[in-house]
C-alpha cells in the first residue's frame, strides 16, 4: 500500500518522474520501507535538494560509521604499503579527518606520471561513493601484477581516493556538512560572485583547495547518488537558464562522460540522457560546484559522477553496484595514460625542463607543465587534428601539428630563449608559481657570459691570494660547506 501510494503520489508531482519510473518497470522494490527515494530522471537533482529528511537507523545498517572507515582505511594502508599511502588532508568541521588513499608504484614520490583523484560522499545522504571507492582500492590491490588494467593504473597513474568528503553530513544522515552548508555549492563561482571570501568557506572546502593546490591533478571524478549519469561541465551559465553551455574542452569532456557510460552495466542505456551522459547546465544549472572549480582554477578535468538512482540503497546491494560501476572506474582511470597528448618542454640553452604552458589552437583554454619536472598531460579527444604550442616567457614559443589517433601521444618541446627579452626587467609575472628556483635558472639562461667573466676574476684572486699565504705563517683552514646554485 505504501509502496503504491508512492507511485501515485510520483505521477501527481512530477509526470516527467512518472513516466521514468514505468520505464524502468516501476520503482525500485528493493528499497527498504524507511527510505524511499524519489530521485528518477533528469530532475533528480531538484528533489534531492530538501536536506530536513533524516535516515533511520535501519536504512544505515551495513555501512561502515566514520570510525570503521578510518580503521579500513588505515588497514588497506598496511596491507597494500608497497604500493600506497595513507594520509589526510585535512578535518571536516568537526575534526574528522579526511583520509586519501594513494596508489602508485611509488607512492609518496613526484612522478612524471598524470594525477587522477576519485572522491566520493560529498552529500552526506549519498554514501555509496564512500563504499564503492573503497572496494576499489581494494580491487586494485588484490589485482596489481594479475590484472592489465589494475597494474597499467599503478605503474603509469597516481592515482588518490578520498572516500568521504563529508563525513559529518554522513553520521548525520544530512545532505550537507555539520555548518549546514551543501560543500558542492562552496566553490568560488565564475559567474557570479558568491564563496570569494576564503575565510568563509568550510574547512572540507579549503582542504580540497590545498590539496588541488599541492598536487597537480590531470583529472578527477566525484562520485554522486540520485540518477544515472556522468555529468561535465559546464555546471552553470551566466543567465541561470537551463541550457547547454558547452565549456572550451566540451569534446574532450564528452569523449571522457562517454569512456565512464559506455563501459557502465546499463548507463549508456538511459532513455533520459543520450548515451548516459549530459552537460551539467543543460540539466539544470548550479552555482559553486566542484566540477567548474577544478577546470577553471585547478586545471584538472572532473566529471561529477551520478552513480545509482537510488541515493542510500540498502547494503546488501552494494556488490553488484560496484560491478556495475568497476569497469568504468577502471577505465576513466587508464584513459589518462592511454589517451591525450603528454611529454615535457626543455630550455634549449641549459637543458632544463621548463614549467611552460601547452596550448591546442582553437581552444580557450590551457595546461601548464610541472615546475620542476617541465612534464605536462594535455586531456584531448581523440581522432583529431590538433596544432599543439608550447610558450613560456623569456623563451621562443613553438607548434607543432598531431593527428591524435586512440592511443596517447607522447610530444615534447625544446625552447630558444628570446634573445630580444634580454636585459628586461621581468615585473608581475607569476609564470614560475613563486619557485625561486627556476628563477635563478632563467637568470643563468641569459646572463652567463657575465657569470663567465666572473670567474675569471674570481680564478685571478684565488691566485693571489694563494701566492700571499705562502709569505704568512701557516694556519689551520676550517672547511666551508660547498653551496651550489642552479
Amino acid at each position: 500500500m505504501k509502496f503504491l501510494f508512492s507511485f501515485l503520489l510520483l505521477s501527481v508531482v512530477s509526470p516527467a518522474l512518472f513516466h521514468s519510473a514505468l520505464a524502468r518497470g516501476g520503482l525500485n522494490r528493493s528499497i527498504s520501507p524507511d527510505f524511499v527515494s524519489l530521485a528518477y530522471g533528469g530532475s533528480a537533482r531538484f528533489l534531492l535538494e530538501d536536506n530536513n529528511s533524516k535516515r533511520s537507523d535501519k536504512i544505515m545498517q551495513g555501512y561502515m560509521t566514520n570510525k570503521e572507515l578510518e580503521r579500513a582505511v588505515k588497514a588497506f594502508g598496511k596491507k597494500c604499503s608497497k604500493i600506497s599511502k595513507i594520509y589526510s588532508i585535512g578535518d571536516s568541521v568537526q575534526g574528522f579527518p579526511l583520509w586519501v588513499i594513494e596508489i602508485s608504484d611509488k607512492p609518496g614520490q613526484e612522478e612524471a606520471e598524470p594525477a587522477f583523484k576519485y572522491i566520493g560522499n560529498v552529500h552526506g545522504d549519498e554514501p555509496v561513493g564512500r563504499e564503492l571507492l573503497l572496494q576499489f582500492a581494494n580491487w586494485i590491490c588484490d589485482n596489481y601484477l594479475k590484472d592489465p588494467l589494475a597494474t597499467l593504473i599503478v605503474e603509469n597513474v597516481h592515482l588518490h581516493i578520498l572516500p568521504s568528503m563529508n563525513p559529518d553530513g554522513f553520521s548525520l544522515r544530512t545532505r550537507n556538512n555539520a555548518n549546514n552548508v551543501d560543500l558542492n555549492r562552496d566553490f568560488p563561482d565564475q559567474f557570479f560572485f558568491i564563496n570569494d571570501d576564503e575565510y568563509a568557506r568550510q574547512p572540507e572546502t579549503k582542504a580540497i583547495m590545498k590539496w588541488m593546490r599541492d598536487i597537480h591533478f590531470t583529472a578527477s571524478a566525484t562520485l554522486h547518488g540520485g540518477a544515472l549519469v556522468a555529468n561535465y561541465p559546464w555546471d552553470g551559465t551566466a543567465d541561470k537558464r537551463k541550457d547547454y553551455y558547452a565549456c572550451p574542452d566540451d569534446q574532450t569532456f564528452r569523449f571522457m562522460a562517454s569512456v565512464y557510460s559506455r563501459s557502465h552495466h546499463n548507463m549508456s542505456l538511459s532513455q533520459e540522457f543520450e548515451g548516459g551522459i549530459t552537460n551539467g547546465a543543460s540539466w539544470y544549472p548550479i552555482y559553486g560546484g566542484m566540477q567548474d572549480w577544478n577546470y577553471i582554477h585547478g586545471g584538472c578535468f572532473e566529471l561529477t559522477l551520478e552513480i545509482t538512482d537510488n541515493k542510500w540503497p540498502p547494503a546488501n546491494e552494494l556488490a553488484t553496484i560496484f560491478e556495475y560501476n568497476k569497469l568504468s572506474m577502471l577505465n576513466l582511470v587508464a584513459s589518462l595514460a592511454q589517451t591525450g597528448i603528454h611529454g615535457r618542454i626543455f630550455s634549449s640553452e641549459s637543458g632544463r625542463p621548463l614549467p611552460g604552458t601547452i596550448t591546442l589552437m582553437g581552444i580557450d583554454y590551457s595546461v601548464k607543465a610541472s615546475a620542476t619536472l617541465g612534464v605536462y598531460h594535455r586531456l584531448a579527444a581523440p581522432k583529431q587534428k590538433y596544432e599543439v604550442s608550447a610558450s613560456m616567457p623569456g623563451y621562443k614559443s613553438k607548434n607543432t601539428s598531431i593527428w591524435l589517433e586512440e592511443g596517447a601521444m607522447s610530444v615534447d618541446f625544446i625552447l630558444d630563449p628570446d634573445t630580444t627579452t634580454k636585459g628586461k626587467v621581468m615585473q608581475n609575472c607569476d609564470c614560475y608559481g613563486g619557485h625561486g628556483v627556476d628563477f635563478v635558472g632563467y637568470i643563468w639562461g641569459h646572463y652567463y657570459e657575465a657569470y663567465i667573466f666572473l670567474a675569471v676574476v674570481l680564478v685571478f684572486i684565488c691566485f693571489l691570494f694563494q701566492k700571499m699565504k705562502s709569505r704568512l705563517p701557516k694556519q689551520r683552514l676550517v672547511a666551508l660547506p660547498k653551496r651550489i646554485v642552479v
